[in-house]
């Protein structure tokens, strides 16, 4: 054993750690060495984001002790930051194993440090905490889930007064209070209960007229409330609003996919709980075939990730991707607007660098402005809050299956877009389209562009080097050339530069640091390389594009762009 590890393991034995935590600690001592490894041989890292990590003992761990020191460094920061001003927080939780036990423990740490606390009584959707927080005008929040990782996990999600995801300067203020808290005796674990307020339907009522005041078309409703729509909210919190949300807008036909109705922090029906994996929408998809359906939406645990499926042309079922269901909504408000005489000159979408690009030719060509930021909604939020005044922001969207439509709550949100898909389904469906359709139809008015991701798991210690000698050797040594076209720029946002690599000639990245590599080659092709933030993974993703004739040369357009990925994936021997 690791001397800097035992040390570790033995403090925690000789500390004020209840003893059930001291019991495990000499289990794992005696039993498994190579977990007690894992589980100190860092401290769990205070992100940008927050935490998240595998629930369990030690330092490495989700638990009630580094919960509880986490959460004494933010309140640290918020009482430092407002000084004598009274600070507020929003706390909130999902469906997952030990979500209302954290969710807790963070609630008491604020309150002790007298801090208000507005606690949701029961589970509900991150977006919803995010709502409240500019509802309530409080100074922050915390929101315990893991999204859509594995059940094993859990986390700790951190927002800002403008109910946006911790950015630049706060984001490392806080890591930084967050580390300086040496030990779980400098946590305040209790003493203010009286600071707690319970919080549920009076929220839940003001969120659901937020996004009921969406809805473009609720005449289009009205004709089509009788839409066939079938709603999973895999096991998590989206049971708790988005029925509701369905129902308030006006659709009289909506069935519930019952086998994972149950919020249940173990995820009995799948694997993993996001709508990005096929399994995971598997048994939605038999039952939107069974009834015939005309669209099924799954969320993720905590109702900010949504999947849609529709027919495609040949009438068959398909699972729409992050980048195809973010250019339907986008072009959906953008072209609404436009018909419905709302849209306003300084209009804005914005999007990811990773997400499709097809998006900036729609807002383009409609002459809506359209900007890109780093991966994550806090990075949306921030632009809205630095566009305020100037700039009117509708809809912004990233590949990961997240979409934020209007500009009253600063995070992704599920709830709101599967309202608005399904009332995109009844307006084509009302012109006697598909989505599908709909899709093939922008495909070939703005060009008819794929995107695929691959995510690579390199998990423990030694999963971490490898990422990033990966991302090193990329770095250093770009491909001159991948599947037969020239690589003709490296972006790299971690040196912020840009650099065409014929010429040699750079130009400044304005975007914040951030470890993503981007290769642009001659064909119009784009792979992006980047280190997941919240999983030990490296992901890649790929976008190809070219010109769509007509809708009948859908399929064989297809099959040539598929095959470019295919090429790209076997060059880059990711296979």
């Amino acid at each position: 054993m690791d001397t800097a590890i035992q040390a570790k393991a033995d403090a925690w034995l000789n500390g004020n750690y209840d003893q059930a935590t001291k019991d495990a600690i000499k289990k794992m001592e005696k039993e498994n060495s190579e977990e007690l490894t894992e589980a100190f041989y860092r401290n769990l890292e205070f992100g940008t984001g927050g935490l998240r990590g595998i629930m369990g003992v030690g330092t490495n761990r989700m638990n009630k002790y580094t919960v509880g020191m986490a959460t004494q460094g933010f309140a640290n920061y918020l009482k430092k930051t407002y000084g004598d001003e009274p600070v507020k927080v929003v706390i909130g939780h999902d469906s997952r194993n030990n979500s209302r036990f954290f969710a807790e423990t963070v609630a008491n740490v604020f309150a002790a440090n007298g801090i208000k606390v507005y606690l949701f009584e029961a589970l509900r959707p991150t977006p919803e905490l995010s709502f409240t927080i500019r509802h309530l005008q409080c100074q922050g929040g915390v929101i315990c889930t893991a999204s859509h990782n594995p059940k094993e996990y859990n986390g700790y999600k951190a927002y800002w007064n403008d109910g946006g995801q911790l950015v630049p300067p706060h984001d490392k203020n806080v890591i930084h209070e967050v580390e300086a808290i040496a030990s779980v005796d400098d946590v305040k674990w209790s003493g203010g209960e009286s600071n707690i307020t319970l919080i549920g339907k009076d929220i839940d009522d003001a969120y659901i007229r937020m996004v009921k005041g969406l809805s473009v078309y609720p005449e289009v409703i009205e004709k089509q409330k009788d839409l066939k729509i079938v709603y999973t909210p895999i096991h998590g919190t989206g049971i708790m609003l988005v029925p509701e949300v369905l129902k308030q807008f006006g659709f009289t036909n909506v069935n519930i996919v019952e086998e994972q109705a149950t919020p249940d922090g173990n995820f009995p029906t799948v694997v993993y709980p996001n709508p990005e994996e096929s399994e995971a929408m598997s048994i939605g998809l038999k039952k939107a075939k069974t009834i015939d359906a005309d669209i099924l939406a799954g969320t993720d645990p905590d109702a900010d990730r949504v999947g849609i499926g529709v027919k495609n042309h040949k009438g068959e079922w398909v699972l729409m991707n992050g980048n195809q269901t973010a250019v339907l909504a986008c072009a959906y408000m953008i072209e609404a607007r436009k018909v419905k005489g709302i849209a306003r000159p300084n209009d804005m979408v914005i999007k990811t660098i990773v997400t499709t690009e097809l998006i900036n030719e729609i807002a383009k060509k409609n002459n809506v402005a359209c900007y890109d930021v780093l991966t994550g909604f806090k990075w949306i939020a921030e632009l809205i809050k630095e566009k305020e005044g100037k700039e009117h922001y509708i809809i912004g969207g990233e590949e990961s299956y997240g979409l934020m439509i209007g500009d009253q709550l600063r995070d992704k949100d599920a709830v709101s877009a599967v309202a608005l898909l399904c009332e995109m389904a009844a307006y084509e469906k009302e012109n006697g389209k598909t989505l599908y359709e709909k899709l093939v139809e922008l495909y070939v008015q703005y060009g008819f562009y794929l995107e695929h991701l691959i995510s690579i798991t390199k998990k423990g210690m030694r999963g971490q080097e490898e990422i990033a000698e990966m991302m090193q050797s990329y770095r250093n040594n770009p491909p001159a050339t991948i599947n037969g076209s020239k690589v003709v720029h490296l972006l790299d946002y971690q040196l912020q530069v840009a650099k065409n690599l014929s010429t040699g000639e750079t130009k400044d990245i304005t975007l914040p640091k951030s470890n993503v590599l981007q290769f642009i080659l001659e064909d119009g092709s784009k792979i992006s390389a980047r280190p997941s933030g919240t999983e030990p993974k490296i992901k890649f993703y790929f976008s190809v594009n070219t010109k769509l004739n007509s809708k009948e040369e859908f399929d064989a357009t297809y099959t040539v762009l598929e095959n470019r990925i295919k090429g790209i994936i076997e060059d880059m021997k990711l296979k």
